[in-house]
C-alpha cells in the first residue's frame, strides 16, 4: 500500500518534470490518484509511464495553448495543441459549463489532445455547478465491431453524472467494451488469464489469452457476442467515436492514435488530427427547479438502493463502489502492482525523483 498524498506527490514531480507547468501537474496527478483511489487502477499511475512515452515519442506537448477554434453560444469546439487529456479535458469542460450558464446547455468537442484518464472525473465537474454533466472520449483502436476481425474503434468511455440533494452525485462512467483494455494490462502483470468474453483471438474466436490484443486478437463490444448484444456495445463505441473524432476534426475509427500501453506508438493518422473528446453541461433550472430535481433525485437514489435484491446482494446506484472504494483508500493506502511499481521507480531514476 502506498499514500495516497505520497503518490500523488511523486505524479506530480514527474509531470514537472517533462516540463509541465506546476498547475498542470497538480491537475493531472488529480486525475490519476482520483482513478486509482476510486478502484479504477486501470486508469491511475499505472499509466503514467504512458504519458512519458508520449513525450518522449513527440507526441504529448507539456505546455499546450488550448483554444477555442469554432463557437456558438452553445457550443465550441477546442483544440488541445496535443497536450494531456488530463489538463485539455477539465479546459474543454469549464468551456462547457460557462455555455451552459448562458444558454441552458454547453456542448463542447476537442481535437488535438491525448487520454484524458477516467470519464468519469470531467462528468462530476459539471455537479459543482447544479448540472448535469457529460464527458466521452475515443481511443486506440482495439476493439473488433460484431463480426469484424479488423479492430476498428476503442474501449471508447461515457460518463453521465448527476446531482442529488444530500445523496453523493449519480455517476454512470463504463467503457462500451465488455471490459476496459487497462484489465487486460492487470492481468497481464499477474500472468493471469482473462474471461471468455473479454476479448477474441486472431481468428475471431473466444479466447482466454490476456495477451490476445497484442498477438493480433481484439476486445469486444460491450455483451460480447452477437446473441448477447454486443451490436449494442458496437452502436455505443460507433457514437463515442462519431461525436469525439468526426464532430470534432480529430482522427476516428482506425485512424485515432494509440496511447503508449497499446503496445504500438505509431498509427495510420491523416483524417483529422490527434485524439477527441466530447463534452456537455446541462444546468438544471433549464428545466425545472434545481432543489426540487436534487430532492427527487435523493428519492430515486434512494429507492433503487432498498429495491429488494437477490440473496446476498444488495442494489447499487452507480457511483457507489468507487465511493466506498474511496473512503476506504484514503485510509489504507492505495495498492500498486509490483510490476507497477518497478515502472514507477524507473521513471523516478530517471529524473532523480523518489517514490
Amino acid at each position: 500500500m502506498i499514500d495516497a498524498k505520497r503518490l500523488r506527490t511523486f505524479t506530480e514531480q514527474i509531470f514537472v518534470a517533462i516540463g509541465c507547468s506546476e498547475t498542470d501537474a497538480r491537475l493531472s496527478a488529480d486525475v490519476l490518484i482520483s482513478a486509482d483511489l476510486r478502484g479504477v487502477d486501470s486508469h491511475g499511475v499505472a499509466r503514467l509511464p504512458g504519458y512519458v512515452r508520449l513525450y518522449d515519442h513527440g507526441r504529448l506537448n507539456p505546455q499546450p495553448r488550448i483554444r477555442v477554434i469554432h463557437e456558438t453560444p452553445s457550443t465550441a469546439v477546442v483544440d488541445g495543441d496535443r497536450g494531456l487529456g488530463l489538463v485539455v479535458g477539465p479546459a474543454a469542460m469549464q468551456i462547457a459549463i460557462e455555455k451552459a450558464r448562458v444558454a441552458g446547455t454547453g456542448w463542447v468537442a476537442v481535437r488535438n489532445s491525448n487520454h484524458f484518464g477516467i470519464a468519469g472525473y470531467h462528468a462530476l465537474l459539471a455537479t459543482e455547478h447544479d448540472m448535469i454533466g457529460q464527458a466521452m472520449t475515443h481511443a486506440a483502436p482495439l476493439v473488433a465491431p460484431t463480426f469484424s476481425l479488423e479492430k476498428m474503434l476503442g474501449t471508447n468511455p461515457i460518463a453521465v453524472a448527476v446531482p442529488a440533494l444530500t445523496e453523493p452525485p449519480f455517476l454512470a462512467d463504463f467503457a462500451s467494451t465488455a471490459v476496459a483494455y487497462g484489465k487486460l494490462e492487470i492481468l497481464q502483470r499477474k500472468g493471469q488469464p482473462a474471461p471468455i468474453g473479454w476479448a477474441q483471438d486472431a481468428n475471431g474466436g473466444p479466447t482466454t489469452d490476456s495477451n490476445a490484443v497484442k498477438n493480433g486478437g481484439a476486445l469486444l463490444p460491450l455483451g460480447s457476442d452477437r446473441e448477447h448484444g454486443s451490436h449494442k456495445g458496437y452502436g455505443l463505441g460507433a457514437i463515442v467515436d462519431i461525436f469525439s473524432g468526426v464532430l470534432s476534426g480529430a482522427n476516428y475509427g482506425p485512424w485515432v492514435p494509440p496511447f503508449a500501453t497499446a503496445g504500438f506508438m505509431q498509427a495510420d493518422e491523416g483524417v483529422g488530427i490527434g485524439t477527441g473528446h466530447f463534452f456537455g453541461a446541462m444546468r438544471i433550472d433549464a428545466f425545472r427547479p434545481a432543489d426540487e430535481f436534487k430532492a427527487h433525485m435523493d428519492t430515486w437514489i434512494q429507492r433503487f438502493r432498498s429495491a429488494k435484491a437477490v440473496d446476498g446482494q444488495r442494489v447499487l446506484v452507480p457511483g457507489d463502489p468507487e465511493r466506498a472504494m474511496e473512503a476506504e483508500r484514503l485510509v489504507t493506502g492505495i495498492p500498486v502492482l509490483e510490476p507497477v511499481i518497478k515502472s514507477l521507480d524507473e521513471l523516478g531514476e530517471r529524473f532523480g525523483i523518489t517514490l
